[in-house]
C-alpha cells in the first residue's frame, strides 16, 4: 500500500504547481521582451554591443548565486571548454547578435514568428546530426511550419518567391534560429559531467568572452556604444528579463510540471511578441501573418509531440 504524503509536502507541491501554472503565462511575455528590445533600441545600441553587455551583466549577477558551483566545478569547466564555446558561439553569440542585427531591418512580428519554427528546426536537426527517428508525423509538421516560416520571410508574395528578394533581417533571424536547433541538440545529446546551473553560467561567461572581439570591433569601426539612460535601461532589461528572468522561469516550470506543459511556452511566446509589437511598436499586423502562424504553430504540435 502506497503512503500518501504529508500534508506539509502536498501543500509545498502544489503552491509549487500553482506557482508554475502562473509562471506558464508570464514566461512567454519575458522571452518576447528581448525582441521588442531589440526593435526598440536597433538605432541606439549596435547588435553585438547589446549581445555582449546582455550576457556579461546576467552572468555577474548570476555570479553570487551560482559562485560556489562554480568553484567545486571550475576543473570540469576547463575539460569542458571546447563544447562550452561551441555553445556560448551558438546560443549567446549567434542567437543573441543575429537577432538584434536582424532587428534593425525586420519587425520585431516576424522576428516573433520565424523564431516559432525553432522546436521543428530542432527535430529537423536531432534527425540530421544524431540520426534521432523521424516519423511521418513529426515530418510532416516540420514540412508544414517551413511552409509558414516561407510565407512570412516572403511577405506571402508569390513574387517575391520568384525573384528571391528577401528581407536581409529575416535571414539574419531564420540563421539564428538555425542556430538555437543547433544549440538546443547540444545541450540534450552532449554529454557534460556539470548540473544544468553551472553548464548555463559557464556558457553565458563563454558566449561573452566569444562575442567580446566583435564588440570590440564595432567601437574601432566606428559603430560605438553611447552610454545614456535609454541604452543601459534596455542592457538591463535584456540581461534581467529575458536573461535570467527567462531562463529561471522556465526552469521553475519545467521542474513542477514536466516538459510537455512547459511546451506551451512555444505557442504563447509569438502571439505575446505580436501583440506586444502592435502595443508598443506601433507595428501592423497583416494578413500573412496570420496565414505563417496559422501553418507554424499547428506544425510544432505535429512536430513536438509524443
Amino acid at each position: 500500500m502506497t503512503e500518501s504524503p504529508p500534508p506539509d509536502v502536498s501543500r509545498q507541491q502544489a503552491r509549487e504547481r500553482g506557482v508554475a501554472i502562473t509562471l506558464l503565462f508570464v514566461v512567454p511575455m519575458l522571452f518576447s521582451t528581448n525582441i521588442i528590445a531589440a526593435r526598440w533600441v536597433s538605432d541606439d545600441i549596435p547588435p553585438f554591443a547589446l549581445a555582449f553587455w546582455r550576457w556579461t551583466l546576467a552572468f555577474v549577477l548570476f555570479l553570487p548565486a551560482i559562485r560556489p558551483d562554480l568553484a567545486r566545478h571550475w576543473r570540469v569547466i576547463l575539460s569542458e571548454w571546447r563544447d562550452l564555446l561551441v555553445l556560448g558561439i551558438l546560443g549567446m553569440g549567434i542567437c543573441g547578435a543575429f537577432v538584434y542585427v536582424g532587428a534593425q531591418t525586420t519587425t520585431a512580428t516576424n522576428v516573433g514568428l520565424i523564431y516559432a519554427s525553432a522546436p521543428i528546426l530542432i527535430a529537423a536537426a536531432a534527425t540530421l546530426i544524431y540520426r534521432e527517428p523521424l516519423g511521418r508525423t513529426k515530418a510532416a509538421g516540420i514540412g508544414i511550419s517551413l511552409v509558414g516560416v516561407l510565407v512570412i520571410v516572403f511577405r506571402g508574395d508569390i513574387d517575391a518567391l520568384r525573384s528571391l528578394a528577401l528581407v536581409p533581417g529575416d535571414l539574419w533571424i531564420a540563421t539564428a534560429a538555425i542556430a538555437w536547433a543547433i544549440y538546443s541538440v547540444m545541450l540534450r545529446y552532449r554529454p557534460s559531467h556539470l548540473p544544468t546551473r553551472v553548464r548555463f553560467a559557464a556558457t553565458m561567461l563563454y558566449g561573452a568572452l566569444a562575442l567580446l572581439p566583435f564588440h570590440i570591433a564595432e567601437q574601432v569601426g566606428g559603430n560605438a556604444l553611447i552610454l545614456n539612460a535609454n541604452t543601459i535601461a534596455a542592457i538591463a532589461i535584456v540581461a534581467v528579463v529575458p536573461g535570467l528572468g527567462a531562463y529561471l522561469g522556465y526552469a521553475r516550470i519545467q521542474r513542477a510540471l514536466g516538459a510537455s506543459p512547459t511546451a506551451l511556452i512555444l505557442y504563447l511566446a509569438p502571439v505575446y511578441t505580436a501583440a506586444m509589437a502592435w502595443m508598443l511598436l506601433g507595428e501592423t499586423l497583416r494578413a500573412y501573418h496570420f496565414v505563417g502562424a496559422a501553418l507554424i504553430l499547428p506544425g510544432i504540435f505535429l512536430s513536438t509531440r509524443r
